[in-house]
């Protein structure tokens, strides 16, 4: 059996994927605004590294990129079925043997637990395969196995956070056990350590808690987390428990981890609905960070202080995500990275 080891989010990377909003995912009713949202992320990317863009529609996103001034060469397009944009959780989870190869490992995408129709996001994956696109990587089948890419974080190191609300959700695998899920992370993960957190939540998430909306591991032992400080606010109480579990948390070598708390937005609404606005769901790239901003300068520019500590070789860059959350995500949600994959 291979030894398997799941990268951290800021070692190299070769690419970008995005998977483009169109008039037939639920984006239909605000199109053009999640149009400019993905222009803004793919000019960012193509200054960078490569992008992959998954879409049924080529020309046509062809023309919303030359339109914008966006060059292309760093471009490479997939024209493919989609079902919606959520490529961190569609996209294949990126692995390295021991002896250093790529894998791509395909996992099954349920719509978080089967609350959303997912079945051409599902297959995007193999018939990816299919192409040359990815170049030279091994293809792991792992469609049995239920596993969202924004529900796990890794350090590179063999240590993966996650939280228990939705790894253990019986819509996702029905683990009989954190044994049993910890088994499976092993296993088709590589990973030897799993750090669990219990506690925290965002209003208007439909993930069951992904990590990358909460927490992120950052290079030197470091974790940065969404804190609220507002006792008024419906966040205060599970938040303030899952900073506590924070605290309690140690690397391998048995230290406490160095923790960063990033400020809670502002409460945004829509249509009466609170949304899950976090500067948790950052992506971290090649030389830079891309930070979800919310039209709150104030916070805005405390979460940018926050990441350019976590991340002082980076360029920590804002893109305007107030679209993105319309629909229950932010930017690290509508990405995924692959580290020296794609051709």
């Amino acid at each position: 059996m291979k030894t398997l080891r799941l990268p951290a989010e800021w070692e190299p990377q070769s690419g970008i994927m995005l998977t483009w909003p169109h008039a037939n995912t639920d984006w239909c009713d605000c199109l053009p605004d999640a149009v400019e949202c993905f222009l803004a992320i793919a000019r960012e990317v193509v200054k960078r590294e490569l992008l992959l863009i998954v879409t049924p529609e080529v020309d046509v996103v062809k023309n919303q990129l030359v339109n914008a001034n966006i060059p292309t060469e760093n471009i490479r397009f997939f024209e493919c079925l989609t079902n919606d944009t959520w490529a961190r959780d569609h996209g294949f989870i990126s692995l390295f043997d021991e002896q250093g190869m790529p894998i791509v490992a395909d996992f099954c995408f349920n719509g978080w637990g089967m609350k959303f129709a997912a079945d051409k996001d599902n297959q995007i994956n193999a018939k990816l395969m299919q192409t040359d696109l990815l170049g030279d990587v091994c293809y792991l089948d792992n469609r049995d196995v239920v596993l969202e890419g924004g529900s796990v974080e890794s350090d590179g190191k063999g240590t993966l956070l996650t939280t228990s609300e939705c790894l253990l959700a019986p819509n996702r695998n029905n683990f009989a056990s954190v044994a049993e899920a910890e088994q499976m992370l092993r296993a088709r993960l590589g990973v030897e350590r799993v750090l669990w957190l219990d506690d925290g939540y965002l209003s208007g998430d439909d993930t069951d808690s992904h990590i990358d909306t909460l927490a992120r591991l950052c290079p030197n032992d470091t974790i940065v987390y969404v804190q609220c400080t507002d006792k008024a606010d419906e966040h205060y109480n599970s938040l303030a428990r899952m900073e506590q579990q924070l605290k309690q948390l140690k690397t391998a070598d048995g230290k406490p981890y160095r923790l960063l708390p990033l400020p809670m937005a502002d409460a945004v609404y829509f249509e009466g609905e609170r949304l899950p606005a976090t500067y948790a769901n950052f992506l971290i790239m090649n030389g830079a960070v891309l930070m979800p901003t919310y039209a709150q300068v104030e916070n805005d520019t405390r979460a940018m202080a926050v990441l350019a500590e976590a991340f002082p070789d980076r360029e920590i860059v804002g893109v305007d995500c107030r679209v993105l959350i319309r629909q229950h995500g932010s930017l690290h949600c509508v990405t995924m990275q692959f580290p020296k994959i794609t051709k």
